[in-house]
């Protein structure tokens, strides 16, 4: 790929002054990833419709939204035992201005490739925590006229939803229309900063979330599985592929005859058995699953409209890959379905209250990206799925038209997954998918043969 060169870097700040002082965060959001997740958008040469300026637009638009999502622009502080607290300062986020003599032609297939990070904002995570902006943009204009857009967002400050929330409406701003949904920023309703409510008979404590997922057998850490060689690839699934899947697990003894699996109960059941085989695990080999729930409504009264901040969790499949092997498709989707209805507002409460427990919450954290080896770890023998199948991620228009192609930046820990629905909207999902590259051939087979 062609080189990149960085023309300029500016720094955001909100067009109007801002709430400023110490903001607490809520214990979802100080635990799982607190690194930031990369997005790319790619776009076609703007029209000639487009008379505005593309940098000047982005940069005075996101000017203008921060005014609304301020706890964006501050900055995160560490406290004793393992925590933090946003520090609303105004300092701003950064906006990088990029060019590359390279065509948007360049790309094959837009799968994440060690190339891509060039079109992405780098964080320097050695730097202190408290001078790290929680929101980086990096424009880049390509020699055929064509453009990328990518985002990196801290993911201890929002999750999926709240970070495409504030994207969305800096798009809105820059096409001149109104913000569409004020986002909602009081994380007490988690009860951040504030004791919980007695609860009237002490629960039963039951998150798996909270343990170290399985070693393979003979291993006593992770160690080695975490140095090996990973690979990323994109696997389309298309709408017959995905009924013919649906159908198989709907028509075993572990359905539901009334309502059935869903996609990802479907899809992520497939994928959970293909990894273990391509794996080569021996039948009694524990494997854990990682799902991201998204609970805004499963609390009780539901999250308010636009609840900006992490009102997700990780909840946890468990079985051995003998199991997941032997038994038809629909026994995994079943592990699956159960852990997913197990998450009510009660269960939600029980995790505030046993993270407000803890004397520290660095081993909840996952720090890779820090090269800490600390944390849960979703690889060998395990493996996390996370369903962007209903967020809204495309169409994302700044006045020269949407994108023609959007997905995550790179990923490139072992059994890292992502589902996502297909641009076309013809009904497709696409797995991207990162496995050892000792797995990936295997795996790949098994995910097309076991339909």
């Amino acid at each position: 790929m062609a080189p990149i060169i960085f023309r300029k870097s500016y720094t955001i700040v909100p067009a109007e002054p801002t709430w400023t002082g110490r903001f607490p965060l809520a214990e979802w959001d100080q635990v799982g990833t607190i690194t930031h997740i990369p997005t790319l958008y790619f776009y076609n040469k703007p029209s000639e419709s487009f008379q505005g300026n593309v940098v000047e637009t982005l940069k005075e638009s996101l000017s203008r939204v921060l005014v609304h999502f301020y706890p964006m622009a501050g900055r995160l502080r560490w406290l004793p035992r393992g925590r933090f607290e946003l520090n609303c300062n105004a300092e701003g986020v950064e906006f990088i201005e990029a060019e590359s003599e390279g065509k948007l032609s360049d790309f094959k297939d837009f799968s994440p490739t060690p190339e891509f990070e060039n079109l992405m904002p780098q964080v320097n995570y050695k730097n202190p925590i408290e001078t790290i902006p929680l929101f980086l943009a990096q424009l880049t204009k390509f020699k055929c006229g064509g453009l990328s857009l990518s985002v990196n967002v801290s993911h201890a400050i929002v999750d999926g939803q709240s970070a495409l929330h504030l994207i969305s409406e800096w798009g809105r701003l820059a096409r001149g229309e109104p913000l569409e949904t004020v986002p909602f920023l009081d994380r007490k309703i988690l009860w951040a900063g504030e004791p919980l409510p007695p609860f009237a008979s002490p629960p039963k404590f039951d998150h798996k979330e909270f343990d170290q997922p399985p070693f393979l057998i003979g291993e006593t850490d992770n160690v080695e599985e975490r140095k090996k060689k990973t690979i990323v690839v994109m696997l389309k699934l298309s709408k017959s592929q995905l009924e013919k899947l649906r159908s198989k697990a709907n028509a075993s003894k572990y359905a539901d005859p009334a309502k059935g699996f869903t996609r990802y109960e479907t899809v992520t059941g497939h994928v959970w058995r293909c990894a273990c085989k391509a794996r080569g695990h021996s039948p009694e080999q524990p494997t854990a699953l990682g799902i991201c729930i998204d609970t805004r409504s499963r609390m009780q009264p539901p999250l308010p409209r636009g609840y900006f901040g992490n009102a997700t969790l990780d909840v946890v499949a468990a079985s051995t890959s003998g199991e997941l092997i032997s038994n038809e498709l629909g026994f995994a989707a079943s592990l699956i379905s159960k852990a997913i209805k197990n998450v009510t507002n009660e269960y939600v409460m029980i995790g505030i209250e046993y993270l407000k427990n803890q004397e520290d919450l660095k081993k909840f954290q996952d720090l890779h990206a820090l090269g800490s080896t600390e944390g849960p770890f979703y690889g060998n023998p395990n493996l996390g799925l996370v369903s962007w199948l209903t967020l809204p991620m495309y169409g994302l228009d700044f006045g020269w038209g949407k994108e023609f192609y959007t997905g995550p930046g790179t990923h490139d820990f072992d059994g890292d997954s992502l589902i996502l629905p297909d641009q076309n909207e013809d009904g497709s999902v696409i797995l991207a998918t990162c496995l050892q590259v000792a797995h990936m051939e295997a795996f790949k087979k098994h995910f097309y043969d076991d339909i």
